[in-house]
């Protein structure tokens, strides 16, 4: 898809984890909670009385494209849109797990709606509507089914077993938005990535995530972080989750390339290698080049000379890096956690 569509696709997600999975902070002054050992702490916060809904005040800092060059015919006007390049605005997530982001723009606004189906981005400084339905995602009657909360033996399982492929600390007591929480780092156990390590804090009292933060192994500020001035628990009208664009509004659906499934196809599925292991992993997508595909997203990255002589559109980001080319009737896409030059290597032996 050209690059406008796909990095914002890959915004619209990320936001998406992180706001479905924890609303943001500000780390400050305020009570915090008595310690406690993780998986007590997971168990108080699953068994603790849903609310009703959650509003905030929030910030959104995303460098993750930061020193980036984009350039070409939309290069310049996605980097702009706040959720690219960051903005403040508002955050509402609903008992059911609907959720929608306003975050404020020059521009024009910027939406991002999760109807649980689907994302629905409206970009008012282009009065567009990206529409994108996430695969096996289970739809909202799975957020209504009654649940009891695990044990905190089988929780502490649990973390043992997670802890032999990632560092998890314990639930170290916080004060995020001025709620009493506990906060969780994860971290890889190999280096030699850009991937630095994740937080997440959640209510010490209602089990609400209340802050995700992504960070870089090169830099100690986070990557992407969600930061909220003010959280209010309460029910959340259904009107604020429906989005009305202006008469007039293009509207574009995103698809991805779906596997095959053994029926016949007009197109073939692409085919997918790893080179390496683990964090630092390179993953190689391989596709037969269409007709006319010259606009296969790259023309708005920079360009690089690979080891082999081929050039490549390449997006450079604090958490890894992308290469696009065409080769010999095929194109690819080759990505990893790592330095520019760890995954050029890559490509260019290919």
């Amino acid at each position: 898809m050209p690059l406008s569509r796909l990095l914002l696709l890959c915004a619209a997600v990320l936001a998406t984890g992180v706001f479905a999975t924890a609303i943001a902070s500000a780390l400050g002054g305020g009570a915090k909670p008595e310690p406690k050992p993780l998986a007590q702490a997971v168990h108080d916060a699953l068994a603790a009385p849903p609310v009703e809904g959650l509003s905030a005040t929030v910030t959104l800092t995303n460098h993750l494209l930061e020193g980036a060059s984009l350039a070409g015919e939309h290069g310049s006007g996605i980097a702009s849109n706040p959720l690219i390049a960051g903005a403040s605005g508002r955050l509402w997530i609903a008992k059911d797990g609907r959720a929608r982001l306003e975050l404020k723009s020059e521009k024009g606004d910027t939406n991002l709606v999760w109807d649980g189906t689907t994302v629905t981005v409206y970009d008012a400084a282009e009065n567009t509507v990206y529409r994108y339905t996430p695969e096996h995602q289970g739809g909202q009657e799975d957020a209504h089914k009654s649940r009891e909360a695990p044990s905190a033996a089988r929780i502490e399982e649990g973390v043992s077993k997670l802890r032999e492929h990632v560092g998890v600390s314990e639930a170290t007591p916080a004060n995020v938005g001025g709620q009493p929480a506990y906060t969780v780092r994860f971290s890889p156990l190999e280096g030699g990535s850009l991937i630095g390590g994740a937080e997440l804090s959640f209510d010490a009292n209602t089990g609400v995530p209340l802050r995700a933060a992504v960070y870089s192994s090169k830099d100690p500020s986070p990557v992407v972080e969600l930061a909220a001035d003010a959280i209010s628990y309460g029910a959340v009208p259904d009107s604020v989750f429906e989005l009305s664009p202006p008469p007039g509004a293009k509207v574009e659906t995103i698809e991805l390339e779906k596997p095959s499934t053994g029926k016949p196809s007009s197109k073939e599925a692409p085919d997918v290698t790893t080179h390496g292991q683990g964090i630092t992993a390179v993953e190689v997508l391989r596709a037969k080049a269409g007709k006319g595909s010259g606009g296969s997203g790259s023309e708005d990255l920079p360009k690089v000379k690979l080891p082999n002589g081929v050039s490549a559109g390449e997006l450079r980001t604090a958490l890894g890096t992308v290469l696009t080319f065409e080769r010999a009737g095929s194109r690819y896409v080759v990505a990893g956690a790592l330095d520019p030059s760890a995954v050029e290597a890559v490509a260019g032996s290919l």
